[in-house]
C-alpha cells in the first residue's frame, strides 16, 4: 500500500494536503474533545468556550481557556509530518487546525479554514486584527478601532468558514490530482467536503490516520498508523 502511496504523489503534479487535528497530536496539542486536556477545561462543554453565544455569556472564560491553548501551541514544536509537508514547495495545504505548526515547519501555501490562534480580531468584525504572543497571551482586552471585545481569529460552532480561505480551497481541491489526508476523523463540514470534491474531480485520494474515518470509502490508500511516521516516508522527493 506504502507503494501504491508514493507513485501517486510521485507522479502527482498537483498535491493538496487536507490536516485536521491529528496532525498536531503528535506534537502534544490536545484535540478539541479530548478529554485529557487537564485541569478545569476537561469539565466545560467546548460549544460553551468556542462559539459566539459562550463568548457573549461569559468572555473571561472563553479568553482565558484560549490562553491556556496558546500556551500549549508555544510549547509545541512541528512533528515530522509537518516538516516533510513544509519541505515540500509544490503542496497546497489546507489544513482545519488553528495552531501554526505547519507555518513554523516553514509551509509557504497554507489556506487555515478555521482560522488561526495566533492571531486576535475584533469581534464585532470591524476590521481590526493584531498577532499575538502564543507564550504570552493577552488577557480580555477592547478593539482599539471601536471599543468591541477582541476574540481569537478562529471559526467557532454555529460561524461560517471565511470566504477567501474557503474559495481558495476549493480552487486548490478542483485542479489537484492528489490529495494527502492527515489525522483528520473527516466529520466536520462543510470542511470534510473537501475530501468528495478532490475525488469527484478525479484526484487520487490518499488517508493517513490512526483509525478509520468517515472519508474512508473515498480513499484510493487508507494508511493506519502515525503520521510523524507515515507522511515522512510517502513524500521522499522523486529521484
Amino acid at each position: 500500500m506504502n507503494d501504491v502511496a508514493r507513485r501517486i504523489i510521485r507522479s502527482a503534479e498537483r498535491i493538496v494536503s487536507f490536516s485536521g487535528a491529528g496532525l498536531s497530536a503528535e506534537s502534544g496539542v490536545p484535540t478539541f474533545r479530548d478529554p485529557q486536556t487537564g485541569g478545569l477545561w476537561k469539565d466545560f462543554d467546548p460549544t460553551r468556550l468556542a462559539s459566539p453565544q459562550g463568548f457573549a455569556a461569559d468572555p473571561d472564560l472563553v479568553t482565558e481557556w484560549y490562553a491556556w491553548r496558546r500556551r500549549t501551541i508555544a510549547e509545541a514544536q512541528p512533528n515530522p509530518a509537518h516538516t516533510a509537508l513544509a519541505a515540500r514547495g509544490d503542496i497546497t495545504h489546507v489544513t482545519q487546525n488553528v495552531d501554526d505548526l505547519l507555518r513554523r515547519a516553514g509551509a509557504q501555501h497554507v489556506i487555515e479554514l478555521h482560522g488561526t490562534i495566533a492571531r486576535d480580531r475584533c469581534h464585532a468584525a470591524c476590521g481590526h486584527e493584531e498577532a499575538v504572543d502564543l507564550a504570552d497571551p493577552p488577557g480580555l482586552r477592547a478593539c482599539p478601532a471601536c471599543g468591541d471585545h477582541l476574540r481569537p481569529d478562529v471559526v467557532w460552532f454555529g460561524e461560517t468558514l471565511p470566504a477567501e480561505a474557503w474559495e481558495a480551497a476549493e480552487r486548490a481541491c478542483v485542479s489537484c490530482e492528489a490529495m494527502l489526508v492527515v489525522g483528520t476523523s473527516a466529520a466536520v463540514y462543510p470542511a470534510a467536503g473537501l475530501i468528495a470534491l478532490c475525488k469527484s474531480a478525479g484526484a487520487k485520494i490518499i488517508i493517513v490516520n490512526t483509525q478509520p474515518s468517515e472519508a474512508s470509502d473515498l480513499a484510493d490508500v487508507e494508511l493506519l498508523g502515525k503520521a510523524g511516521e507515515i507522511v515522512p516516508e510517502l513524500l521522499q522527493e522523486r529521484h
